[in-house]
């Protein structure tokens, strides 16, 4: 089996800044990390390889520092890394990165699996797995807290997903993308020698020019569908406490019912 792990690197701190003309986060600067919920997915990856047999490749899109988490990713088994990184994919939102990172899919082969963590924790939406699925004619298996079943012959996957009114399990053909919770799995730590394995290995860097029948106008900000118009905090509201007082409890009550009426609260 084919598995590709996509990853993010997001920033190691809360404390970020954005760019006040594009709306994007400003990286410079910032230590990254791998996106935690990418960590389950990762090693999810890799037993599946060692249940069933094949290759695990991790990929993700971002700015050349993001190399260092792939090699992180290389150091735990990942055999190969391919690292989507040009002016041209900067400012790309959910869509766009989507879109992207389907067309390195195609042009890896395909894949058998498609494994991303649920979502990430610096945009917390969830939707680049999903729209990787879309795009690669897949099922998204979305939410997936286990993997009970997995027929490369037959080529079928079964999952049980967690939903807040309780559990379902799914059955969907191959390939799929399935999106991972933190509970499936404990991830390991790299080793020595996959350290010294992921610091030889040389990473795959690939732009535009690297994924046949791209279209440069679905790229990057330009080609996002979703546009930030302004991003700001909100305003600290000062606080107050306003006592209403009665002779009794009913009459109290009654002041109150009618200041929230007063006010379009009720």
């Amino acid at each position: 089996m084919h598995v590709v792990v996509c990853i993010k690197s997001v920033p190691e701190t809360t404390q970020v800044a954005f760019n006040p003309d594009t709306g994007t986060m400003i990286r410079e600067g910032l230590g990254t990390i791998i996106n935690p919920f990418d960590m389950y997915a990762i090693e999810e990856a890799l037993r599946i390889v060692e249940r069933h047999g094949g290759r695990a490749t991790v990929m993700t899109m971002g700015p050349p520092q993001a190399a260092q988490e792939l090699r992180e990713a290389m150091a735990m088994g990942c055999e190969r890394g391919v690292l989507l990184s040009a002016r041209a994919f900067a400012g790309a939102d959910t869509w766009a990165t989507a879109y992207t990172l389907s067309a390195a899919i195609r042009a890896l082969g395909g894949a058998d699996l498609v494994l991303c963590g649920k979502q990430a924790m610096d945009g917390d939406t969830g939707q680049v797995g999903p729209g990787i699925a879309s795009q690669l004619g897949m099922a998204p298996l979305t939410y997936v807290w286990r993997i009970r079943e997995i027929e490369p012959a037959s080529g079928r996957i079964v999952v049980e997903r967690l939903l807040e009114e309780g559990t379902e399990i799914v059955s969907a053909p191959l390939p799929a993308v399935v999106t991972v919770l933190k509970g499936i799995n404990t991830p390991r730590y790299p080793t020595r020698r996959g350290l010294r394995r992921a610091r030889r290995t040389e990473l795959e860097v690939w732009g535009p020019q690297d994924l046949p029948g791209i279209d440069p106008e679905c790229l990057g900000l330009s080609g996002s569908p979703t546009q930030v118009v302004r991003v700001f905090s909100p305003e600290v509201r000062a606080g107050g406490v306003r006592l209403f007082e009665g002779g009794t409890l009913e009459t109290a009550a009654d002041a109150l019912a009618e200041q929230l009426i007063a006010d379009r609260l009720v």
